[in-house]
């Protein structure tokens, strides 16, 4: 069984045996080749470019060692190999293939393995928490139904998971672990050549439980995305390395940490998603030791490191290699920024390598990105009159109440952003409205979901972000989402995922749960569920009040507050439907908690 397992974990045409650092090498900092910044047409001949250097992906475990490297040579060597396996099963170019995304080198084998093969990989998730196996497999089934895939992959970990998942999913015709797969006979085909209009991979965005959206981003638009991460926002030069703790199925973990630095051959260094939450610090010690320049993190994650951090383990790192702090994925709050770099200055820690930008899997990855170099720059307005007009007025007078909102920076090259209010005019700078993006990096829709691709994608073809913000001097501000979905710890949570959630218990109706996040002045989000009950007895209502709080932690691994109320409760819009904005004010005016409430550290997205 061992050794089994020891084939799984490695590059699959090449097993190591897990050795200490000392007995493996990770790849080097600078290369053989000369740079080239992304300027490819797809990801494949981006792979073979890179192929010919030294740099390459390496893998760390919970400790620090080095358990595993992955050279690009071999990276393509190894994905050809599969590509032929995968052309044993003759699917029609474009077929969907599902990987089980763990931190591993057989992910990003596979994932390129499928792209020579012409098929369309996308990433699942690995469970939040053990206590999730039934809501898990189902929110597998939904993406193996929504994608309509083919195939479908995962680890010895996860494949159990998997097995269960694809029971009755039509479109699969296979399912098996890396290792199964290997064992195939390999068609010798000629690999074809990608083109830019095709599909390069899907990115579900959120860990919905009955409607996943599967994002369609094309080559086109990934190449798009990628230059303008590596050139403008990061100006990406020799000597880089990055190092990354964000899981593979994020798309700040795919595009950001896996597939930029391949595009730009620089060499990474992993820590496995899980291991960060459990020991934060290994991935500082991680840029420390090799003399990371580019690490990117949610905000969660740096306040994780902030509370973890001892004053013995500040004098052993050295971070004053680390240029480009990148920040995103949720709301930034400064204070969140303030507090990591005062921790850590004494460890070399310089502020300006703080890099806000804002972006969504809708438009690949990035949209803006502040400048690099400057630091986190941020404006205080009149909390007031952001509410009463919508419009962020400097603070003029002390001891207002105000709020400070992060300068997300400017759009990246092609790209435009607008601020427009509910009727769709634009607005003038300062004036707060919806975010809406147009540019290259767009994705082409949801994938066969018509529906959801007509809300997001407006006239014109411009993407509705969902988010709320203002723009001054062309730099991009976000105050708070419009739309749904609820961000803790980098996670997006659809707030109907949780309301459905709600509605399975037998107590409570359809239509009579609301849920919403509520943030707090020190910059964390607490999930709310309101709940129209009937129940007179105290010890039925405590009971449904528990069993709530433990799906909702079993299925999306944050905690929340359940509130229940009476019927008729809830506030409803016009046309009957639940105002989740209405509903949210009313619990802060009942409870008078805005700013106060608990908050449990919780995994990655």
């Amino acid at each position: 069984m061992s050794s089994t397992i020891t084939k799984l974990n490695a590059p699959l045409t090449q097993a190591f045996d897990f050795q200490p650092s000392s007995e493996l090498q990770f790849t080097p900092t600078f290369n053989t080749l000369t740079q080239r910044l992304a300027d490819f047409d797809t990801l494949t001949s981006a792979l073979e470019y890179a192929a010919d250097g030294i740099t390459g992906y390496n893998f760390y475990d919970a400790k620090g060692n080095l358990r595993s490297v992955l050279p690009y040579s071999e990276l393509r060597d190894n994905a050809r190999t599969l590509a032929q396996r995968l052309y044993s099963f003759d699917l029609p170019r474009g077929s969907r293939v599902a990987i089980i995304a763990d931190t591993s080198a057989e992910f990003v084998e596979l994932f390129f393995a499928c792209r020579y093969a012409g098929l369309v990989p996308f990433a699942m998730p690995i469970p939040v928490n053990l206590g999730s196996h039934a809501i898990y497999v189902q929110q597998l089934k939904g993406m193996l139904e929504s994608s309509q895939a083919s195939i479908a992959l995962a680890n010895i970990d996860y494949i159990n998971f998997l097995q269960e998942a694809v029971e009755r999913v039509e479109s699969i015709r296979w399912v098996g672990t890396p290792g199964k797969l290997s064992e195939l006979p390999a068609v010798r085909l000629e690999l074809q050549s990608n083109h830019p209009d095709e599909i390069a991979y899907l990115q579900f965005t959120s860990g919905s439980t009955r409607t996943p959206r599967g994002v369609v981003i094309t080559e086109r638009a990934l190449m798009c995305n990628l230059q303008g991460i590596v050139r403008n926002g990061l100006e990406i030069r020799p000597g880089d390395r990055s190092a990354s703790w964000l899981p593979f199925y994020h798309d700040m973990g795919l595009v950001g940490l896996v597939l930029a630095p391949m595009v730009t051959q620089l060499s990474v260094d992993y820590l496995a998603t899980r291991d960060f939450a459990i020991r934060p610090l290994q991935w500082l010690r991680l840029i420390s030791r090799n003399r990371c320049t580019v690490a990117f993190s949610q905000p969660f994650g740096l306040k994780l490191c902030t509370l973890r951090a001892r004053e013995t383990d500040l004098k052993e790192l050295d971070l004053s290699c680390w240029r480009a702090a990148g920040i995103g994925a949720e709301m930034i709050r400064p204070e969140t920024l303030r507090n990591f770099a005062e921790k850590f200055a004494s460890a070399g820690f310089d502020e300006s390598a703080f890099l806000p930008c804002y972006g969504l899997a809708e438009s690949t990855l990035a949209v803006t990105f502040s400048k690099i170099g400057t630091g986190c720059k941020s404006i205080q307005v009149d909390s007031k009159t952001l509410i009463d007009k919508k419009m962020a007025a400097r603070l003029q007078a002390d001891g207002r109440k105000q709020n400070e909102f992060v300068n997300c920076g400017r759009p990246l090259p092609g790209h435009t952003v607008k601020i427009v209010d509910e009727d769709g005019e634009q607005l003038s700078e300062m004036m707060v409205g919806s975010v809406l993006v147009h540019g290259d990096s767009l994705m082409t829709g949801y994938y066969n979901n018509p529906e959801e691709t007509d809300r997001a994608l407006k006239s014109g073809n411009w993407l509705d972000t969902g988010d709320i913000g203002f723009l001054l001097g062309g730099d991009l501000f976000i105050t708070g989402r419009r739309t749904d979905v609820i961000i803790v710890n980098g996670r997006n949570i659809r707030a109907q995922d949780i309301e459905e959630l709600a509605e399975q218990q037998p107590e409570v109706r359809s239509r009579e749960a609301s849920a919403f996040g509520v943030d707090s002045e020190d910059g964390t989000t607490t999930i709310v569920l309101v709940i129209e009950c009937r129940l007179t007895s105290m010890t039925e209502r405590q009971s449904l009040t528990i069993r709530l709080q433990q799906f909702v932690y079993m299925a999306f691994g944050v905690n929340c507050v359940v509130e229940l109320v009476p019927p008729h409760t809830l506030p409803r819009t016009s046309s009957g439907k639940l105002s989740r904005f209405a509903a949210k004010q009313g619990y802060i005016q009942r409870t008078n908690l805005a700013g106060q409430l608990s908050f449990v550290e919780s995994g990655d997205r």
